[in-house]
């Protein structure tokens, strides 16, 4: 095996543990954030792990198509708003989570202040 296909195959699995720690990550930010904003509820942990994937894919897609994060720091009053729409819009994806208007205002900044002191790489 050459160094090539060395490197090739330890970026992937350093690709994989990114993607596993970012999931972990989103889904501890979540939890905190529907614990402290009334009217956000996720009812269960596997509510709470399909929203977390669900918020990743969201988040990367947004990221390959405009550029733009879905964070409410990430990208200034656009950020904060896409931050707001993605958490409501999860809502219809999975089930067991559910918030309003108000609560994904509030959430995302709830959101973005736990996300902002949870270490992590946040980039992929």
């Amino acid at each position: 095996m050459d160094n090539n296909q060395a490197n090739s195959r330890s970026n992937a699995g350093n690709t994989a543990w990114q993607i596993i720690g970012r999931l972990v990550v989103a889904a501890i930010v979540l939890a905190i954030t529907a614990f402290f904003t009334p009217g956000f509820s996720i009812n269960n942990i596997w509510s709470l792990a399909l929203a977390a994937i669900v918020l990743t894919v969201m988040d990367y897609l947004i990221v390959k198509f405009t550029g733009l994060h879905a964070s409410p720091f990430g990208k200034g009053f656009v950020g904060f708003i896409l931050a707001v729409v993605t958490l409501y819009v999860t809502q219809y994806f999975v089930a067991g989570y559910s918030i309003s208007w108000i609560a994904a205002i509030i959430g995302a900044l709830i959101y973005g202040v736990v996300d902002y002191f949870i270490p992590g790489d946040q980039e992929m």
